[in-house]
């Protein structure tokens, strides 16, 4: 970290930002009296996937995407397949693809929410914001939780070779195909995950018991931390209920009220804009007729949750009904809410992937369907950070002229920014020295979202760093070092 002075002003830099996906900084301005002028997260990697698949043949970009992230390449690979189904004219799939394709996704969101909750997280939650940078990470989740540290590995390894079955591999895969995907699951395959799954879904349950216990006994501290109304957005099923396979999109506002309402994939362009800033690689998507200043929403577990009428799995809709009513009618805000949600939606993974390990359309049925040919395929996803968009014109030789990816930390861009400087406002104003806990709670900010900062690279642990607090003649006033 460093710290530079101009004008009487002082700027803390963050960089980088640890325990996420993806390299990022931030920046916060403070002037001659300590208060907090400005706070911002810059994204300092540039992808350009968009360009990347411009030339290629439309069947490859369900692979070629997945190197987009080694986290949730999952989300990538379903993204372009739906939207490649719609090139080919498979409007309806077969039922043995859909369920393979919803098994595969959903150990996709079991692995994923564990790693983030267990591995990124639970630190600054078991052991507080404040607590020594040598305790604070997974080997001291390890060394005080030992048997938690054992079954979050687990956990994830589970999700893993859910997704070895489904799509091949357990990191880029080639299962899912345009039209459907390219093999059946296996009997022994099946067998081995069914006898586990059970295990799991408690797993799952122990580990939400865990998060809602330690949010509730520092309810006082963690559901103010970070909190500011927004918008959310998601896709839901044409019901209500929460899916994160399919569904198309539904958008509210702070009160709970309804913006708009099933807007189909194809039609997202008419509700959803983006907007660019100087200081950041990533764009600012918004809701269009609200405009950029108003506009701009949330997505991921708490969006969705927020979001959804119901939950079509038991424990999860229990759970969902016991988190719903802390907001008392409205919307849950609260930034560390986030990870409340994200182990809903993983006891409802573990629920889903009991229900489709037990039904026989995964070991035999159809595979592929095909329709008309189209020059656009449009498709949106719930990733496990949020809602996904793909969107590809193909030319007559079948190779892609346009391709438009909206990823679920774009849109959680702004949200970022604005948790960010209500946590500096909280811990930083009128600070005249620098706690490893104050800057760390910045991180906790913006952790608490489970960015993909470039959707490809994933920083853990310490990383060097290096801040210093300068008054405006210039003065070292504090300095703090990590790595």
């Amino acid at each position: 970290m460093t710290t530079a002075t101009q004008n009487g002003t002082r700027k803390i830099v963050i960089n980088p930002v640890t325990r996420v996906e993806g390299h990022g900084k931030v920046t916060i301005q403070m002037d001659e009296d300590n208060h907090v002028t400005q706070a911002r997260l810059h994204i300092i990697e540039f992808r350009g996937f968009e360009r990347f698949v411009q030339g290629h043949f439309y069947w490859e970009v369900p692979v070629l995407v997945q190197r987009l992230c080694g986290i949730c390449p999952v989300s990538h690979h379903l993204a372009a397949s739906k939207a490649c189904d719609m090139i080919v004219g498979a409007d309806s799939l077969s039922p043995t693809a859909e369920k393979i394709r919803r098994l595969m996704h959903y150990g996709q969101t079991f692995q994923s929410h564990a790693l983030h909750f267990y591995h990124l997280s639970s630190p600054d939650l078991l052991f507080g914001f404040d607590a020594p940078v040598a305790q604070r990470n997974v080997i001291g989740v390890i060394q005080a939780y030992p048997e938690v540290a054992k079954k979050a590995v687990l956990m994830r390894k589970f999700g893993q070779e859910v997704i070895k079955a489904t799509a091949g591999k357990k990191i880029h895969g080639t299962g899912s195909i345009p039209g459907g995907v390219n093999k059946h699951l296996s009997q022994e395959d099946r067998d081995r995950l069914a006898a586990e799954v059970d295990t799991m879904l408690e797993w799952g349950v122990e580990g939400l018991k865990l998060c809602k216990d330690v949010t509730l006994a520092s309810a006082e501290k963690l559901l103010p931390f970070g909190t500011f109304e927004s918008n959310f957005l998601s896709i839901v099923r044409e019901d209500g209920c929460l899916d994160l396979y399919d569904g198309n999109l539904r958008a509210k506002d702070a009160d709970g009220k309804i913006i708009f309402d099933q807007v189909k994939p194809e039609d997202y362009l008419d509700v959803i804009r983006e907007g660019v800033r100087n200081w950041s690689y990533m764009k600012f998507p918004f809701i269009h007729d609200r405009g950029q200043e108003k506009g701009w929403y949330r997505v991921g577990p708490l969006a969705r949750i927020n979001n959804c009428d119901f939950i079509d799995t038991p424990i999860a809709e229990e759970e969902r009904q016991e988190f719903m009513a802390l907001g008392k009618g409205r919307p849950i805000h609260a930034t560390m809410a986030y990870h409340w949600a994200r182990l809903i939606e993983l006891v409802h993974s573990a629920e889903k992937m009991r229900e489709l390990l037990a039904d026989p359309d995964v070991l035999r049925g159809e595979l592929t369907t095909t329709g008309e040919r189209r020059d656009r395929g449009v498709a949106i996803i719930e990733a496990p950070r949020g809602t996904l968009i793909h969107d590809y014109e193909v030319d007559d030789n079948d190779q892609i002229r346009r391709g438009n990816l909206i990823v679920s930390t774009t849109h959680n861009n702004e949200a970022m920014n604005q948790a960010v400087r209500v946590v500096a406002d909280q811990y930083l104003e009128g600070q005249a020295e620098i706690s490893e806990g104050m800057l760390n709670s910045i991180e906790v900010g913006i952790r608490a979202y489970d960015p993909c900062l470039s959707c490809a690279t994933h920083a853990l642990g310490q990383m060097r760093l290096l801040v210093q607090l300068i008054g405006p003649d210039g003065t070292i006033l504090d300095e703090r070092t990590r790595g």
